[in-house]
């Protein structure tokens, strides 16, 4: 491997916004990003935890960590956020990870609930894209990474408005990817599987349900939110140049038989 080939991971220069920043998935990635070399700016709804993770960041990577509290179910409140960003600098990576799930049988969810995920993970993720996308087609250059789920590929259990809403993110990746690509944007996904995350540990500290979790899992584990910031950096950087419309599978070669 050329020192060419090694250098174009490096993301130095680059202004990455995650969102969903303040725990699990995001807050890995916002870290890693940091780590390989970005400038971050973290957005999540919760203002101490967006202030912990700042000062995480400027302990591991010497450079201060921009944030605002964002909530992708208000679709003003996104518009405002995002264009308070695009006056202040560039927008060089999105990766679009704030996300929520609701586990219920299909014959117990309600609208409420309904309404909550699809606003959040479909609606919400697309109107972060739409308007983060605009400043990038408007400077002709961009790579977007939209944080789907195995669940948006294969079924799973007491997940079907999550499954819903992650499938279309993985076709809107697509859409986006063929729209904005003449632009120089860039637009791929990562759909992980189980990892150890705050939201994820009461589930899998049943040993049964864990069991059955590593059981449909080929590497026989669940994985670590370090293992998602590798995908994210490659699909974010130079390395990945000629790549865009493609969801990457981080999940321990799961989908290859579903759950």
């Amino acid at each position: 491997m050329t020192t060419r080939t090694l250098t174009s991971f490096d993301l130095t220069g680059k202004r990455a916004i995650v969102t969903g920043a303040s725990r699990g998935i995001g807050r890995a990635l916002a870290v890693g990003f940091a780590q390989a070399g970005a400038d971050v700016v973290a957005l999540a709804r919760n203002r101490e935890d967006l202030t912990s993770l700042a000062g995480e960041i400027e302990s591991l990577s010497g450079r201060p960590a921009e944030w605002a509290v964002c909530d992708l179910q208000d679709a003003d409140n996104v518009r405002e956020v995002v264009a308070e960003l695009a006056n202040s600098g560039r927008m060089d990576v999105l990766v679009n990870n704030a996300g929520i799930n609701i586990r219920t049988q299909a014959l117990e969810v309600t609208e409420a609930e309904w309404q909550k995920i699809i606003d959040t993970d479909l609606r919400g993720t697309f109107f972060m894209a739409q308007q983060v996308g605009r400043a990038m087609v408007e400077q002709g250059s961009g790579s977007m990474i939209n944080v789907s789920s195995v669940g948006g590929h294969v079924a799973l259990r007491t997940g079907v408005v999550y499954a819903a809403a992650k499938a279309g993110v993985i076709q809107m990746t697509k859409v986006l990817a063929l729209e904005w690509g003449q632009h120089g944007v860039r637009v791929n996904g990562i759909a992980p599987w189980y990892f150890r995350t705050p939201l994820t540990e009461k589930l899998l500290s049943d040993e049964a349900y864990h069991a059955e979790v590593v059981g449909r899992t080929p590497l026989r584990r669940v994985g670590q939110v370090e293992e998602l910031v590798g995908p994210a950096v490659f699909l974010a950087s130079d390395a990945a140049s000629y790549i865009t419309g493609h969801t990457l599978f981080v999940d321990g070669g799961m989908s290859i038989y579903g759950f």
